[in-house]
C-alpha cells in the first residue's frame, strides 16, 4: 500500500519493527508499544540501538548501566503497568482521524486505546476493513470482516485497493 502511495499510517503494537524491516518508512509506522530493538535508560531517557547493549552483554558486562548517567537500561518497550507515551497515542489517534480507509489486520481489537482508533475513523467517514482469525467487538460496524487467513485475505483486500 505504501508503495503505491495508499499507506498515510500503519499503527502497530507489535514490538518487534518487522513492518520497518519488510520495507514500510519507518515515518509511517507507529509504534504504540515500543520497540525491543532499541533500549532506553530509566534514569535519563537516552536511547540507541540495542545492539551496542547486546554487545556489552557480550563482552563480559553482566547488567549494563547507562553510560551517561549510571541508570537501569531496558528495551525501549513499554512495560506491564508502565504508562504509554502520551505523543504516541496522539499521533496514531490522529491518524486514524484522517483515514479514509481503516484496515485492522490480526488483532482482537480490545485492547484500549488502540482499538478506539476504529472509532476515530468511523466517525472520520473511513471504510473499515477487519482481518482477524477471531471475532472483534467491531465486526457489527465494519464495512467488511475478513475471518480467514491474513495471507489469503490480504493480497484479495490490496489487489482491490490497487484498482480503487
Amino acid at each position: 500500500m505504501e508503495q503505491r502511495k495508499k499507506l498515510h499510517a500503519l499503527i502497530t503494537q507489535n514490538i518487534d519493527e518487522l513492518h520497518q524491516i519488510a520495507g514500510n518508512s519507518p515515518e509511517r509506522v507507529i509504534e504504540v508499544h515500543g520497540t525491543m530493538r532499541k533500549f532506553m535508560c530509566w534514569g535519563c531517557g537516552m536511547r540507541g540501538p540495542m545492539q551496542k547493549v547486546l554487545e556489552r552483554v557480550r563482552g563480559g558486562e553482566e547488567d549494563p548501566k547507562c553510560r551517561d548517567c549510571g541508570g537501569i537500561l531496558k528495551s525501549d518497550t513499554i512495560s506491564f503497568g508502565q504508562q504509554l507515551v502520551p505523543e504516541v497515542i496522539d499521533r496514531a489517534m490522529r491518524a486514524a482521524a484522517e483515514a479514509d480507509f481503516f484496515l485492522a489486520v490480526g488483532t482482537s481489537l480490545q485492547v484500549y486505546p488502540v482499538a478506539g482508533a476504529v472509532d476515530l475513523a468511523r466517525a472520520a467517514g473511513a471504510k473499515v476493513v477487519i482481518v482477524n482469525a477471531q471475532p472483534t467487538p467491531y465486526d457489527d460496524v465494519a464495512d467488511a470482516v475478513f475471518n480467514n487467513s491474513i495471507s489469503e485475505a490480504l493480497p484479495a483486500i490490496l489487489g482491490s485497493a490497487a484498482r480503487s
